[in-house]
């Protein structure tokens, strides 16, 4: 008789991995790819957990079965009635027991060779936190500095688009990295979906090859790195991107041009500087903002902000920062972003 479970090293044998948990649940964080497919929504969750503690749980698993049963049979009609009878999914719920057993069994009966994950979600991220502490100390990181505007993560992408591996953290974590970071259309996901997605990348990537990566403080917006790649990627080589300040100027426009549409929303950002900068200096800005004179707003949040930071931390943070090779550029167009990954990789070569 085949085997109904499945551990955590055998996730990528499986066509199709199914999360049976609520939608909250599910969005704090899950494995890269499955899909969601929840036998009790974030209400029914709450009322048959009221009910266990309040009445009895035979009054709970009864109303939990009644509920769990209709979802299964609404998501074999909506997703996979057209499977084939090969298909091969893994499911998952918090722990491995009722709620992805119910909906393992039901597959099983139909003829599919589903398996349940053991230990459900919690094995997921156990799993999860012992590869990170370990896993990033086997790369070779190269690490890209450069002051604030130096297109650095476009660099990775152009790096990456000339066959380079590179880890985008700032993607990852979705956010920029400093106090006016925050991207307007995408909130930053959970510390575990951070960690999850971060171990999918590093998993795709070989240790036979350099990974450029950029420059990160411990906390990226309110994420944090894990404190393996962190120490790995601190001890790295580096390689210096001087950028002018016309084109990192000119590149900061272009890149936060969601604040040109919405001054005011730049203006509450700001606001977060003032433990940092006078009121006066401030305030400033702020009329800077107002009059939509962006090249010298952003001119002085370099000068006055930014870059002194640059100058504190690189070298206290990363141990070849002195020695690292400087690459110079005016042009940081997608154009000279590409020539400048050019002359990086040839340089590594």
């Amino acid at each position: 008789m085949q085997k109904a479970t499945a551990t955590v090293a055998q996730v990528a044998d499986f066509d199709e991995i199914i999360d049976v948990r609520s939608p909250a649940e599910f969005a704090e964080d899950h494995i890269p790819g499955a899909v969601n497919c929840p036998v009790l929504s974030d209400a029914e969750r709450a009322r048959v957990g009221t009910l266990y503690k309040q009445d009895s749980p035979f009054a709970a698993k009864k109303l939990g079965a009644a509920l769990v049963a209709r979802h299964i049979a609404e998501h074999i009609e909506a997703r996979f009635l057209e499977r084939p009878r090969a298909w091969k999914p893994l499911v998952y719920c918090w722990r491995g027991g009722k709620r992805s057993g119910a909906m393992g069994h039901v597959l099983r009966q139909i003829g599919w060779p589903a398996c349940t994950l053991e230990g459900g979600y919690k094995s997921w991220r156990r799993h999860v936190v012992a590869e990170l502490a370990e896993l990033p100390r086997r790369f070779s990181f190269r690490v890209v500095t450069g002051a604030t505007g130096s297109g650095k993560s476009r660099l990775l992408e152009a790096l990456a688009a000339q066959g380079a591996q590179a880890l985008d953290l700032e993607a990852l974590a979705a956010h920029k990295g400093s106090v006016l970071g925050g991207l307007p259309d995408e909130p930053q996901p959970s510390q575990k979906m951070f960690e999850s997605r971060l171990l999918a990348v590093l998993q795709s990537l070989t240790f036979a090859e350099p990974v450029f990566v950029e420059a990160e403080s411990r906390r990226i917006g309110r994420l944090q790195v894990p404190d393996a790649l962190l120490e790995t990627m601190r001890a790295g080589p580096c390689l210096r991107i001087e950028a002018s300040d016309t084109a990192r100027i000119a590149f900061l426009i272009g890149d936060y041009d969601y604040f040109l549409a919405d001054p005011a929303s730049l203006k509450e950002k700001l606001d977060c500087l003032h433990e940092l900068q006078s009121n006066e200096t401030l305030a400033h800005w702020k009329s800077l903002a107002d009059a939509r004179d962006w090249p010298a707003l952003v001119g002085e949040l370099l000068e006055k902000h930014y870059d002194p930071l640059y100058r504190r931390s690189q070298g206290r943070n990363y141990l070849h920062f002195a020695e690292a090779p400087r690459f110079s550029t005016d042009d940081l167009s997608p154009a000279g972003l590409q020539e400048l990954a050019r002359r990086i990789l040839a340089t590594s070569a």
